[in-house]
């Protein structure tokens, strides 16, 4: 996958994911904002819809392809172990930044592996799926960017995500 490392100072690891159209680049003034000594591995998607980058495929706005969503989700999940034990980060303390459709992907980690993150930033998140029993998430810290006016992700689906998460022992802050 094609990414950037930036080795930091300290032992966490912030694990950047675009929206749609970004790229590797765009996450990265963020995370340093967020925590100038952290090691900063940021993936582009493997995905593209007219051009623009994507970390999986969708049918139309809104609308995800099941399909495109495990397999990127597999890929993405092994990609972030392979890079623990190349970059040589503990894979236990990384954080996830993830916006719009790097923020869904993050949850669909969220929703497939057991502890896959120490921590999830995620702006304007979606809920990847609702045909999954959720793996326990007991005192996983969670920050959600919402807007109450989002014309993609609703309130009502933004408070329904927050349920879900916090049903399974996660931590989690909406900011409106």
């Amino acid at each position: 996958m094609k990414h950037v490392f930036i080795k930091g100072l300290s032992e966490k690891t912030l694990l950047l994911l675009h929206g749609t159209g970004g790229n590797e680049e765009d996450l990265i003034p963020l995370a340093k904002h967020i925590d100038h000594e952290a090691n900063i591995l940021s993936v582009r998607g493997n995905v593209s819809e007219y051009g623009m980058p994507r970390f999986f495929k969708r049918l139309a706005m809104g609308v995800f392809d099941m399909e495109s969503l495990a397999e990127e989700t597999e890929n993405l999940f092994q990609f972030l172990k392979d890079s623990a034990q190349n970059y040589q980060f503990d894979i236990h303390q990384v954080t996830v930044i993830g916006y719009s459709n790097g923020a869904n992907i993050a949850l669909n980690i969220l929703f497939s592996f057991n502890n896959p993150f120490e921590k999830a930033i995620l702006f304007h998140p979606m809920i990847p799926r609702r045909d999954v029993e959720l793996p326990l998430m007991k005192n996983l810290q969670i920050f959600i960017g919402a807007g109450s006016n989002d014309h993609m992700v609703s309130s009502n689906e933004t408070y329904e995500l927050v349920d879900m998460l916090k049903k399974q022992g996660a931590i989690v802050k909406v900011n409106w």
